[in-house]
């Protein structure tokens, strides 16, 4: 007892000197995990699901931070300290402030690399940063990146110095909505439908030690029709004599193995596999090794799901969804992904399960994500909790016009050369990121015209780089004959507008019901919805309506829908849920009853 007093005595005072150093900044609603969060050892769980490494040390935490004119040198002196990885302008950051387009953020802290990893490869991974990003290890520039919703790794090892903790810098610059580049509803000064700007680190920063050639990357194809698994497994280095070593798993067991070289397809046959959906989300475990001589020298745990996702005329001519060889009317809200703690950045883990969860019962089998990007973890959520998936790319750049009811005549925006290939490469890492992740099923490039360029080129690459998935080439307007979907918006009711008897006709957006709750709004004034209502009951009578108008519509042609939207964000208040997730503003069992009846609308189930 002793000698454990002074012991637990120094972690308290660790721990009251990080609480001192930290705490939620501003003055505004936060979600129920706020007080959760631990300054020490924020969000902890391995930030990438699909591809598990035992070892790793994760640098969320406390961090120096110093706001400097754009083009400024690396700061002596640093302004305080930033919770990483919470955006600089959140509460969950303890800073909330502004950076803007003419500064840049800086970071700094130090870390150690455990002494069992001598004589390995060190890499440094980033989840997320946006925008873009320059890293120093120990004075020395060892990189950069362009891209705010994507991860990427540095191998730091050259870097490193022996025996003593190593130094690391990050700056990053954000022009927000001054700049070309994806950003979403991110705006420098928000109103209506654009929200708090969202600069610098906001996904988990780690390190983990790997042999000097290592596994860089898997992607996964399934095939139902054959009961296959086609695995293409990338190593760092393109070494023909190091081999890739596939195992599936079923509780455990090895049920397929296969072998191969570092970049060429693996197929495993999986005879009566089961099949992946909303209903039951079953997953495959599996795990990779590269083998040297004989030798493992890396392995990962991942996973996968066997699921197809196709289109097919029915019987009355009409052009549907098909989940798994099967007829499946997707139905789900709009979800921006926005906290009002943690803007970008969900408070912890759970928080970030939340959503999904409560969206599954409510009724829904799909999400679409709009206009964001979310960390590794959320697409791994959806896989196990069982729910679709539509992807949005990111908005950025500007307007050439928008037509909505009928296909485009106008001009498509002409993007200076440097914005067109910055969306193409950030739209393939976005790709290459989720491309195994069996809860996605849709790409959506463009929606409601902004930045929308060169649809029919963008749209065909899309589907030639990615067969596996649907593209849905124009949510919302400005409307060309390419992609698989037709996709409609109308606020407030369902409406069909326009109709396609050669592609996929759906509601990408619709609703829009307004409920105030009081004490739990960003603002308490200038809050706003498509309509408006007084009370849960008249809310709650007027989805239940709109949901009834929804299903005669797919009748008509329908195969699936997007309600608007999950949570209210900051003034809008048109969410089933209110923006800091303590209420749920419609009658659940009435939203869940009719939810399922317009899911079951095509397989005759209610």
């Amino acid at each position: 007892m002793k000698i454990l007093f002074p012991i637990i005595a120094m972690v308290l005072l660790s721990f009251c000197g990080l609480a001192q150093e930290w705490k939620p900044a501003g003055d505004k609603i936060r979600t129920p995990w706020a007080e959760k969060v631990d300054p020490a050892n924020p969000l902890p769980e391995y930030p990438r699901p699909a591809m598990v490494r035992d070892q790793w040390s994760n640098l969320n935490g406390l961090w120096d931070y110093a706001i400097l004119p754009q083009g400024s040198a690396i700061p002596a002196k640093f302004d305080g300290k930033i919770l990483v990885p919470f955006a600089v302008e959140s509460s969950l950051s303890g800073v909330q402030k502004t950076v803007g387009d003419q500064h840049e953020l800086w970071y700094k802290r130090e870390f150690t690399v455990p002494a069992a990893w001598k004589n390995k490869t060190i890499l440094l991974n980033f989840g997320a940063v946006d925008w873009k990003t320059d890293i120093w290890i120990n004075d020395i520039q060892v990189g950069s990146h362009k891209g705010g919703y994507t991860p990427f790794s540095f191998d730091i090892t050259p870097f490193l110095v022996a025996g003593k903790a190593q130094k690391l810098v990050v700056r990053v610059w954000d022009p927000v909505d001054k700049g070309i580049q994806p950003r979403g509803k991110q705006v420098e000064t928000p109103g209506g439908i654009w929200y708090t700007s969202v600069t610098g680190i906001w996904q988990t920063v780690w390190i983990e030690p790997v042999a000097e050639n290592y596994l860089e990357h898997i992607k996964t194809n399934t095939n139902i029709d054959r009961n296959t698994l086609t695995v293409n497994v990338q190593a760092a280095e393109g070494n023909n004599s190091d081999l890739v070593e596939v195992s599936i798993l079923e509780n455990n067991k090895a049920i397929a193995t296969g072998k191969g070289i570092s970049g060429n397809e693996i197929l495993l046959e999986v005879p009566g596999a089961k099949l992946w959906s909303p209903e039951t989300p079953f997953l495959y475990d599996m795990e990779v090794k590269l083998m040297r001589n004989g030798k493992e020298i890396d392995r990962v745990k991942s996973y996968f799901g066997f699921r197809k996702i196709s289109t097919k005329k029915d019987a009355n001519g009409v052009v549907r969804l098909q989940l798994n060889n099967k007829d499946y009317f997707q139905f789900g809200p709009l979800d921006q992904g926005w906290w009002p703690d943690g803007l970008y950045t969900a408070p912890t883990d759970e928080a970030l399960k939340f959503d999904i969860v409560k969206t599954k019962q409510l009724g829904f089998n799909l999400i679409r994500k709009h206009v964001k990007v979310e960390p590794a973890r959320w697409y791994y959520h959806c896989d196990r909790e069982g729910i679709l998936v539509w992807q949005d790319m990111p908005s950025g750049d500007g307007w050439a016009g928008w037509e909505t009811d009928k296909y485009y005549t106008g001009n498509e925006l002409v993007r200076t050369p440097e914005s067109e290939t910055n969306y193409k490469r950030e739209w393939k890492d976005i790709i290459d990121f989720l491309y195994s992740q069996p809860c996605v099923v849709t790409w959506v490039p463009f929606n409601e015209a902004w930045g929308q360029f060169k649809t029919v080129e963008i749209a065909q690459w899309t589907k030639s780089y990615d067969p596996s998935r649907l593209v849905n080439s124009a949510s919302g307007g400005n409307f060309f004959p390419v992609g698989d979907m037709l996709d409609i918006h109308n606020y407030p009711e369902p409406k069909m507008t326009l109709y396609d008897g050669n592609r996929v006709c759906v509601l990408g957006e619709y609703g829009g019901i307004g409920l105030v709750t009081e004490n739990h709004t960003w603002v308490n004034d200038r809050n706003w919805g498509y309509v408006r209502y007084k009370s849960s009951s008249e809310a709650t009578d007027a989805y239940v309506a709109f949901a009834e108008k929804l299903k005669k519509l797919i009748v008509s042609g329908f195969s699936a829908a997007i309600y608007t939207q999950t949570t209210d964000v900051e003034i809008e208040i048109n969410g089933l849920m209110s923006y800091d997730r303590k209420v749920i503003k419609l009658d659940e069992a009435k939203i869940n009853k009719v939810n399922r009846e317009v899911c079951n609308s095509l397989n005759g189930n209610k």
